[in-house]
C-alpha cells in the first residue's frame, strides 16, 4: 500500500500528467460517492486497490465517522503501511471472517448497527461469489443507513462484478511517476449513478520496498 502526498505537492511535482487536473474529482470519488450503495474495486495482481480504498477510509475517519475491515488471515493489508498512510489503527477494528458468506454476513450486522459509515470487505484471497440474498441484505442495509460498503476483489476488467446490485465497480491500477511516487487510478467498468467511463487519480508516495 501506498501513502498519500498532498495534493499541493501533487500538482506542482506532477504538473505534466495529463490526468491530475481533471481526474481528482470529489463530485465521483469519496465517501458520498459510496454512500447507500454496493461497490466493487477490482484488479489484477499488484493494484492500487488497497491505497485507494485506505484513502477512503481515511476520509471516513477524519469526518469523524467510524470505518471497518472485513478480511481473512489469508491476505490482509500491512498496518505499519495503512498508519503511514494517514489511517488511525485505533479507529479501525478489523474483523476475520473463516469465509466470504461470513465476511458479509459480519458487514450486514455493523452496518445495521448504524455506528459504521464504512465496511470494507478485502475478498482478494478469495474466490467465492457473494450470495445473492447477503448482497440483497447489505443493499438495503446501506441505503437505511447511508453506509457504503465496498468490495475488493481480485479480478481482471472484462469479469463481470459480483452481482447486479453492485451500484459501482471500479478497476484499480497504478504506475510509477518518478521520485518514489504512484499514480492510483480507478476506473469506472459500471455506475448506476453517473455511467461508467470516468476516471479518478491520486498520487501517493510508495514505502520503502516499492522505492
Amino acid at each position: 500500500m501506498v501513502r498519500p502526498a498532498a495534493h499541493v505537492a501533487i500538482l506542482s511535482a506532477l504538473s505534466s500528467q495529463r490526468a491530475i487536473c481533471h481526474t481528482l474529482s470529489p463530485a465521483r470519488w469519496g465517501i458520498e460517492a459510496f454512500a447507500g450503495r454496493l461497490s466493487e474495486l477490482s484488479g489484477i495482481g499488484p493494484t492500487a486497490r488497497l491505497s485507494l480504498a485506505m484513502s477512503l477510509v481515511c476520509e471516513v475517519q477524519r469526518i469523524g465517522q467510524t470505518a471497518a475491515w472485513i478480511t481473512s488471515r489469508r491476505s490482509t493489508f500491512f498496518p505499519p503501511d495503512a498508519e503511514k498512510s494517514g489511517v488511525d489503527l485505533a479507529r479501525l477494528p478489523v474483523v476475520f471472517a473463516p469465509d466470504t458468506p461470513a465476511a458479509a454476513r459480519a458487514a450486514w450486522r455493523l452496518v445495521q448497527s448504524g455506528g459504521f459509515g464504512l465496511v470494507v470487505l478485502d475478498l482478494v484471497a478469495s474466490h467465492a461469489e457473494v450470495p445473492i440474498p447477503l448482497q440483497s441484505r447489505l443493499a438495503a442495509a446501506v441505503k437505511a443507513h447511508g453506509a457504503a460498503v465496498v468490495f475488493v476483489t481480485e479480478k481482471a476488467a472484462d469479469r463481470a462484478s459480483l452481482g447486479s446490485l453492485v451500484s459501482l465497480r471500479c478497476e484499480a491500477h497504478r504506475e510509477a511517476a518518478g521520485a518514489g511516487r504512484f499514480l492510483c487510478t480507478a476506473r469506472a467498468l459500471k455506475d448506476k449513478r453517473r455511467g461508467p467511463g470516468w476516471t479518478y487519480t491520486e498520487v501517493h508516495c510508495g514505502p520503502a520496498g516499492l522505492r
